[in-house]
């Protein structure tokens, strides 16, 4: 790794972080935590429907923009729920970063905007 990626890394590290800490101060319950860290992933149901398709649901639950709305609209409505899954997306954002997955692009699922995944 080089300089920019060590500092992307770093960051996707901290996102992750403030995730986590936020679903718990939130009040989320740490026995559910890992669980609902993976869950964003059955996003990848999408991909069923193709390429296309896939990337468009995938990237709609691993973005941080819907995270933060998510979060925020909880957050000042009192839906705890809502807020709790916008920590939870935050966190599974920062945790997929921190791993080298980026969001994906239409022509293949090993496509993301951070490079190609896998072999």
């Amino acid at each position: 790794m080089r300089g920019v990626d060590v500092i992307l890394r770093l960051e996707a590290v901290a996102i992750f972080v403030a995730g986590v800490l936020t679903y718990l101060q939130l009040g989320g319950n740490a026995l559910w935590l890992l669980p609902l860290l993976l869950a964003p992933d059955l996003s990848m149901v999408g991909y069923l429907g193709g390429p296309g398709p896939g990337a468009i649901t995938y990237n709609l639950a691993h973005n941080l923009a819907t995270a933060l709305v998510l979060l925020a609209v909880g957050w000042f409505a009192a839906i705890a729920p809502l807020a709790l899954a916008g920590a939870i997306l935050v966190a599974h954002v920062g945790m997929d970063r921190t791993l080298g997955y980026g969001l994906k692009l239409p022509t293949d699922f090993h496509d993301t905007h951070l490079g190609r995944i896998g072999r």
